[in-house]
């Protein structure tokens, strides 16, 4: 007994050494692992520079320090201020360059980055950095900032593998790694992946037994036109769009007052769906108040009342509603809102680190953002118009008002229910030009220098014949020389379809930014959009037509050790489907879904409480009042959210609370998941009635459960898994109770038909909710 703790020790110590040796095994890995023949500065040098020198050394005034830039060739390779006889850099002779010399220094005291800094370069960094001065030290402006231009398709091996043009830029990759790609998917998993990734839904029995029966080689093509036919691939799509304009149902803080502004969401609803050119859908909701129509509800000359609408998306912002604010203070936060989001969810870049000091890391400087601002900054708005009130309050001015007029012609897509008074907050200028300063520090109250609408120079310098205003600004966007525009919409709709983009962060295309898995594919796939009109629905078919997106999801042993995290695209995408999706395809797959499109808002099952323990006591929304009927069995987009209590089961499948712009969403895998498909009272209520209506068709039990698991997992089950499920159900019928059963059944709304047998009912119910709670239900694959 005494020899244990020397063994505990000694095991301790292995462990250690243990964990010490494979950190420094992998460590020496990404040290040997070989130099490029040819070193690029964007690819290799840039991203060091920024990481470990750009805090002390980079675009950032106030905090350079010894006067150098880096990130600037005509700094970098001039006289030091402190040492005119030395030079930072010295082209083809790194034995002369201070950079070289200090990153490869051994004493701390002359050391860079300093130890202070908790930074180090790797000894591959340094060499690197070497081979780059002794190749020239040549720099090249950031790969973002410089205009896509469409590159040549390249030379594959494999020539029967690529379907279109996509594939021969990710078959060249995983050739030059000695990867193969997979096969294609079995037809009832494609079918599933292009059903979920094209309408949120489920494919239907229908569907599924027409595209297993059809021989055609076009027959995937053929499905795939009927999905983009379908109206749900509109509500789809504006999924994301949700997410990136930070739509709610709420204005926000603290009291978070009900806001009406769900004809816009109805509206970006329609845009997809009628496939709407993606630089007129920015144009209409960045500048349709400043349009001129023929038809224009103001006259010739006025915008329409649709491009009017389309403004709804600059006003979905927190709008505060509490007395005893600075109304200044909070209109700057609105535009400041709007500065952030065209940075982040338009122009994938960091815009907001720029607003209280000049940008850290890339070439934007604090005037240039609030040249940026200044666009925004006339809107005919105040901080706080009223307090939380009746409808009156649910828009902010300016706003417009939606007439049944209105609904019968140029906004028939609005789901207007009723003859009540309806009122949206869009966009409107001032008849004068409000003046823009930079505000010290981003303080509201501390203006110093005047500026005027501008563009930052480092991305496209705003041409001078385009109107300073926002609809010049939505012009310099869909300049064909600008270099983000393009390449950060595709990457987003990449990202759609793959769980991930070309480019890893799709909000920073700047230095800090992953750089591209494959960045001709994306240039090629920018430049090509431009090409044809700005049509995302041709993007869209053009990624879900291509081998690379058919491939199996399956993972070989060889697969996962080489590409972890499938940056080589050597296998089809999976991964759990957004939370909202989670709702319909459970809806969808029992019968319970309400296909009804557009409309307000819907409050279906919710815990008790929740929004009565966070309320200000003031307002429509202070508690919760559930909806009835088909209300409960709307789509998840149509949720309402309470921006400062959002919808619980959404959250927990990591949907965004839609407090700013968000471009990608974080997918987690937690146990709270788990409990919320096992006891969600919408997935055992989807249960019991998919069971009753299983009860009611003239077949076996096991012919039951097969059609249960192919309405739900959207394939056929194999022999065990039916027998698996059979048996749980025979055991259910032998040990129920009554008590048991009545508590089963009483979860939900919906009917249970009165001739039923309810222990029946019940047992199938269970196997159901069993079936629902299978990772592949939930999962892309």
């Amino acid at each position: 007994m005494k020899r244990l703790p020397y063994f505990l020790l000694a095991l301790t110590l292995s462990g250690a050494w243990l964990i010490q040796g494979c950190s420094s095994h992998s460590s020496s890995l990404a040290d040997e692992e070989k130099l490029p023949d040819q070193v690029s500065y964007n690819f290799d040098i840039r991203p060091i520079l920024s990481d470990k020198c750009s805090a002390c050394h980079g675009p950032d005034a106030n905090k350079r320090e010894a006067g150098l830039r880096l990130d600037q060739p005509e700094s970098a390779f001039n006289a030091l201020k402190e040492h005119p006889t030395a030079h930072a850099l010295v082209a083809g002779k790194p034995e002369l360059s201070e950079v070289f010399l200090r990153i490869s220094a051994t004493d701390t005291s002359v050391m860079m980055p300093p130890p202070s800094s908790n930074l180090k370069l790797s000894s591959r960094e340094i060499k690197l950095i070497e081979k780059w001065i002794k190749q020239g030290a040549t720099y090249e402006k950031h790969w973002a900032f410089v205009a896509p231009r469409k590159p040549t398709l390249p030379t594959v091996s494999r020539k029967d593998w690529p379907k279109n043009d996509i594939d021969y830029f990710i078959l060249q990759k995983q050739e030059q790694k000695g990867l193969v790609p997979n096969d294609e998917a079995d037809k009832e998993r494609l079918l599933k992946r292009l059903s979920l990734d094209l309408t949120g839904l489920p494919p239907t029995l229908s569907m599924m037994d027409r595209f297993l029966a059809d021989k055609r080689p076009d027959a995937y093509e053929k499905a795939v036109d009927e999905l983009l036919k379908n109206p749900a691939y509109g509500e789809k799509m504006a999924l994301h769009w949700l997410d990136v304009a930070r739509y709610a149902d709420s204005h926000g803080y603290q009291d978070d007052g009900y806001r009406t502004q769900w004809p816009w969401r109805d509206w970006v609803i329609h845009a997809f769906n009628k496939n709407m050119r993606y630089n007129d859908f920015v144009t209409w909701q960045l500048a349709g108040d400043l349009l001129s129509s023929p038809n224009g509800f103001g006259g010739p000359g006025t915008p329409t009342k649709e491009q009017l609408l389309a403004t709804g998306f600059n006003r979905n912002h927190k709008i505060t509603e509490e007395g005893g604010t600075i109304p200044e203070e909070y209109r700057t936060m609105y535009v400041t809102d709007r500065t952030d989001l065209l940075g982040k969810g338009l122009l994938g870049v960091t815009m907001e680190c720029a607003h209280c000091h000049d940008h850290k890391y890339d070439p934007f400087s604090q005037k240039e953002y609030y040249k940026l601002f200044a666009f925004f900054n006339n809107v005919k708005e105040v901080g706080i118009e009223s307090v939380i009130g009746g409808p009156d309050t649910y828009a902010k001015k300016p706003l417009m008002e939606i007439c049944d007029e209105d609904i019968q012609g140029i906004l028939s897509f609005v789901n207007k229910l009723d003859t009540n008074k309806l009122i949206v907050s869009v966009m409107g200028d001032l008849d004068t030009t409000r003046k823009t300063f930079i505000l010290k520090r981003g303080v509201y109250d501390a203006p110093g220098d005047e500026v005027q609408p501008g563009t930052p120079a480092a991305i496209l310098p705003f041409n001078e014949q385009y109107p300073k205003n926002r609809l010049g600004l939505a012009k310099w966007m869909f300049d064909r020389k600008n270099p983000l525009t393009a390449r950060v919409y595709v990457n987003q709709v990449w990202q759609e379809f793959f769980g991930k983009g070309i480019v890893k962060t799709p909000s920073d295309f700047g230095m800090q930014g992953e750089l591209p898995s494959h960045p001709e594919l994306l240039d090629w796939l920018a430049v090509d959009f431009m090409e044809h009109g700005w049509d995302v629905k041709r993007l869209v078919k053009q990624l879900v037509t291509s081998a690379t997106y058919r491939q199996s999801a399956v993972i070989s042993p060889v697969k996962l050790q080489a590409d972890p995290d499938n940056l080589l695209l050597a296998r089809g995408p999976r991964y759990r489907i957004e939370a909202e999706f989670v709702r319909d395809l459970v809806l969808s797959s029992s019968g319970l879904l309400n296909p009804t499109i557009g409309g307000p808002s819907v409050k279906p099952y919710q815990p008790d409480g929740l929004w009565e323990g966070a309320t200000s006591g003031r307002g429509l929304l202070s508690m919760y009042v559930q909806d009835h009927g088909g209300s409960l069995y709307r789509r998840g987009m149509y949720t309402l959210i309470k921006r400062t209590v959002p919808p619980p089961s959404l959250a927990i499948f990591d949907a965004s609370n839609r407090d700013m712009c968000e471009i990608r969403r974080l997918k987690t895998n937690t146990p709270l998941q788990a409990l919320v498909m096992l006891n969600d009272p919408t997935v055992l209520e989807a249960s019991r009635v998919l069971a009753a209506r299983l009860l009611q068709e003239r077949s076996a039990p096991a012919d039951k459960i097969n059609r249960a698991f192919r309405l739900i997992v959207s394939r056929k089950p194999n022999e065990k898994e039916t027998a698996l499920l059979t048996a749980y159900y025979k055991k259910e019928l032998k040990t129920l109770t009554k008590s048991s059963v009545e508590k089963s059944l009483a979860v939900g709304e919906y009917p249970i038909p009165s001739q039923i047998d309810r222990t029946k009912l019940t047992a199938l119910m269970r196997v159901v909710t069993t079936i629902y709670n299978l990772e592949e239900t939930i999962t892309k694959s």
